[in-house]
């Protein structure tokens, strides 16, 4: 099967052609562009199909982050996805971008439980822990600062992303957020095509307060 992917929901403005049977990615596109993911996004599909010395019509299936993110960015690529997918009469996926920080980070330490934490600004943390295997072990959730470093107490694995400086106290290094495109492509190959047309996940309700979140830290 062969998987288009893409990215918008960052500063990167990113796609990949991935060959699901051989696990390859045949080529792959990405510009840290921070705005203007609309304009620069097909540029940027034509750049890895190219490279791929594939045609948009040898296209099996659609991947694309979905969030959280940046609000306009996750918008776009969902639109692309769903265009695409429609006009080429094939299935889209999304792929959260929690998950896809999980997984990187499982790459680094192997057999590790993973808790993916996003700074949301306003005292809050988009907040999903996945266990060793890669299964979710909750829904992601939009919690407070608090609230998230209580969970993070109890939380036996390792901690990525940007909120991970607010919920380790000996967090050194670099804790971007960063949704590799490779990722993306195999999350998205490996994804159920039944689960209906790719959304913008938005973990904020109307009024932007926190959800309800993790009431009891478990270790895993």
């Amino acid at each position: 099967m062969i998987v288009l992917a893409l990215d918008t929901a960052g500063v990167d403005c990113a796609a990949a052609v991935y060959d699901s049977g051989r696990n390859t990615v045949l080529g792959e596109a990405s510009d840290m562009i921070g705005k203007g993911h609309a304009e620069h996004l097909i540029g940027i599909v034509d750049r890895a199909l190219d490279q791929a010395g594939l045609a948009l019509s040898h296209i099996d299936r659609l991947a694309v982050t979905i969030g959280p993110g940046s609000f306009t960015g996750i918008r776009v690529g969902v639109a692309a996805a769903r265009g695409f997918a429609l006009s080429l009469n094939v299935p889209a996926v999304g792929v959260t971008t929690l998950e896809v920080m999980a997984s990187a980070q499982r790459e680094k330490t192997p057999g590790r439980a993973v808790l993916a934490a996003m700074d949301a600004k306003r005292d809050e943390i988009y907040l999903q822990p996945f266990a060793a295997d890669g299964s979710p072990l909750d829904e992601p959730r939009a919690v407070s600062v608090a609230e998230a470093q209580a969970y993070a107490a109890g939380f036996d694995g390792e901690i990525t992303g940007s909120a991970t400086p607010l919920l380790k106290a000996d967090a050194g290094g670099d804790h971007a957020n960063r949704f590799p495109i490779n990722i993306v492509a195999r999350l998205g190959a490996a994804a159920s095509p039944d689960s209906g047309k790719p959304k913008p996940l938005y973990l904020r309700g109307p009024d932007a307060k926190p959800q309800a979140g993790y009431a009891i830290a478990r270790r895993v």
